[in-house]
């Protein structure tokens, strides 16, 4: 595998569009997904896979279950844990790891401040040789889906729904924000 960049592929519209900005640069990346006991694992999972046969990238799969059980919603620190994962996991190719993470959210580890010191941990263990990257940090959501419709990401193979239902619930933060990207079509 010759790829530079790792994603954080969630299967959700900020990682796909992650995706698409990396091969638009003409970066090589791959993806990574990671099951750590969502609801919406099964979901999510089948997305990825359909955003990396589309862009013909390879997906990584890594699963991993704690003793709690995980909900929708907001789950401490999920994006420090998944940045930990990736660096864990990255082909040696890898120098560069990608999270779909935007501006405008009201968790803490959606921001510079949590880029800067998730970069500070990373580079404990390799030296300024890895760098994290988000590269929509100054995105707003709308501001995400503007970019997607205008490259023609495929938004219609991603889930976003955090009760992992057949259906979108409705109810999440995840579908809230989906409603946007409709309004925006």
């Amino acid at each position: 595998m010759d790829s530079e960049v790792l994603i954080l592929l969630s299967g959700g519209v900020d990682s796909a569009a992650c995706v698409d900005f990396y091969i638009e640069l003409g970066r090589p990346p791959c993806g990574l997904f990671i099951d750590y006991g969502q609801p919406a694992a099964r979901s999510e999972f089948k997305s990825a896979k359909a955003i990396s046969h589309y862009y013909s990238i390879p997906l990584l799969y890594s699963k991993w279950k704690g003793h709690t059980t995980k909900t929708s919603g907001f789950i401490n620190g999920r994006n420090s844990f998944l940045v930990a994962a990736a660096l864990m996991e990255r082909p040696d190719s890898v120098y560069v790891i990608a999270i779909g993470v935007h501006a405008g959210t009201v968790y803490r580890d959606c921001s510079k401040h949590f880029l800067t010191k998730m970069q500070n941990i990373i580079d404990l263990y390799e030296n300024g040789k890895v760098e994290l990257s988000a590269p929509f940090i100054d995105f707003t959501k709308s501001e995400v889906y503007s970019y997607c419709i205008k490259r023609r990401v495929p938004i219609e193979l991603t889930y976003s729904c955090e009760s992992g239902g057949p259906r979108p619930c409705g109810e999440c933060l995840s579908c809230k924000d989906r409603e946007m990207l409709n309004a925006c079509l």
